[in-house]
């Protein structure tokens, strides 16, 4: 990770249940599905199934959403890319020098 903004490095993505979602935002577990499925919040970043019955809620970005979407939707879509740099399929690989 010594490639990433400082910013980056320190940002702890978590993804939690739709019950911990409900406490944490507020929000009711048919409101987020709803945001779901009108594709409010989009799947892999906002959201991502572990099998068809299982939903898991990325909660930094969600609730990052809450507080931007409608006053500030430039600074989520900068939450977003950060998230995204952050995840290691998307680190540079580091060359080793062979002696």
């Amino acid at each position: 990770m010594k490639n990433l903004p400082t910013n980056i490095k320190s940002q702890h993505y978590q993804f939690v249940s739709k019950h911990v979602a409900t406490e944490l935002t507020g929000l009711s577990e048919c409101t987020l599905k709803r945001y779901r499925l009108q594709g409010k919040l989009q799947q892999d970043i906002h959201w991502v199934t572990i099998n068809s019955r299982v939903v898991r809620y990325n909660i930094t970005l969600v609730l990052d959403w809450l507080q931007n979407h409608a006053s500030n939707p430039q600074a989520h879509l900068r939450a977003i890319e950060n998230y995204l740099a952050s995840l290691p399929s998307n680190q540079k690989k580091t060359r080793r020098k062979t002696s």
